[in-house]
């Protein structure tokens, strides 16, 4: 196969799953914002959707004069906006490119899958869905994608054009997942320390007010009771918070797992309550998650072997090291080491490989 056919069926891939990773996370994002919560936690949660795809500072250049990280600025530039190369609508547009140069090597049914979904995208943002009802329009391009994959298994040849197509598919969903992970783990990490330096701030002004007081009516039985007072408010309040941070730790996470369509196979695997630990250990080190990090590097490796060569030696041995470390790992190691360090060296790595399977199969030899 050409070099060049083999990158546009990668990338042709690689697009479409990673407009419907968007529509994920911006649905999910979309049913959060229905919970109480204040505009502080609100503008986390709508930077956390920029970071995942490290489009902070592109969307702060564009919107720092239009309100910031509101529902509407988000929802723009992360599902509309033709010239951030990460939105729906340009990875649309750019998997139909990819598709439209390779039209001989599709099927019939796929090239019109992907050509129709691009159309009718355009035509669903000009009748101004984004606005009226975003979540019907994100759940359509997740069905889209699906049925692109559908019709690509269904119908095409297995030959090297299917493998490139499933090694972009499954190399995407690897860098995708590591990042809602990291993203998300890191947001309630600051999240956590913020809560727990408000906590030891008010306890420490509860601790000095007492202090004062006691100093100032010792000789007074009301002075007495009113130091206790002031001591029972503060721990009433610091249980207060602790319950306020479960529950939203709690819908935190089950918002984490309906994004990667994981909230099912959660409960059927563990059958108890989500907490953070169990979530991570799901999400990178399940086999049998389909969207988990360690399946997703099964099926990298796999599509390599199918595409062996001599060249390929380096690129295989890549993925095979990175597969191994997940598939040998212990979430308990993981987590103690710090699961922000560990998924960042992740990410760079998956870049890694991406760029080797690109000097390796993708581009064409300089003689």
């Amino acid at each position: 196969m050409l070099s060049r056919t083999a990158d546009h069926l990668f990338w042709m891939a690689r697009y479409m799953e990673r407009a419907e990773n968007t529509a994920r996370m911006l649905d999910i994002n979309l049913k959060t914002l229905l919970l109480p919560q204040s505009a502080k936690h609100e503008e986390r949660a709508q930077r956390a959707v920029l970071r995942i795809s490290e489009l902070e500072p592109a969307f702060d250049a564009r919107y720092a004069d239009k309100g910031g990280p509101t529902r509407e600025n988000v929802l723009d530039f992360l599902a509309a906006a033709p010239d951030n190369p990460s939105s729906i609508y340009a990875c649309l547009q750019a998997a139909r490119e990819n598709a439209r140069a390779v039209r001989g090597v599709l099927t019939t049914e796929a090239w019109e899958t992907i050509n129709f979904t691009w159309l009718e995208y355009v035509e669903r943002l000009a009748a101004g869905e984004l606005s009226t009802d975003a979540n019907s329009l994100f759940e359509w391009v997740k069905f889209r994608s699906h049925l692109s994959r559908g019709v690509t298994v269904g119908t095409a040849l297995q030959d090297d054009a299917f493998v490139f197509t499933q090694l972009g598919t499954v190399l995407e969903r690897a860098d995708n997942t590591a990042r809602i992970l990291d993203v998300r783990f890191l947001d309630a990490e600051n999240a956590e320390a913020e809560l727990q330096a408000q906590a030891n701030a008010n306890t420490a002004a509860a601790q000095v007010q007492a202090q004062a007081q006691f100093q100032a009516q010792s000789q007074t039985q009301a002075g007495q009771v009113q130091t206790q007072g002031v001591s029972i408010d503060g721990k009433d309040g610091a249980r207060e918070g602790q319950r306020e941070g479960q529950l939203e730790d709690f819908y935190y996470w089950t918002s984490v797992l309906s994004s990667v369509s994981a909230l099912e196979i959660y409960r059927k695997v563990y059958r108890d309550v989500v907490t953070p630990e169990r979530v991570v250990e799901l999400l990178m080190l399940n086999p049998n998650m389909p969207r988990s990090l360690l399946a997703s590097l099964d099926e990298v490796c796999k599509n390599l072997a199918l595409l062996r060569t001599e060249a390929s030696k380096a690129c295989e041995r890549s993925a095979g090291k990175l597969r191994a470390e997940l598939l040998y790992a212990d979430i308990d190691q993981i987590l103690a080491s710090g699961l922000h360090a560990y998924l960042t060296q992740f990410l760079a790595r998956v870049y890694e490989l991406g760029n080797a399977i690109s000097r390796t199969f993708l581009m064409l030899p300089v003689y």
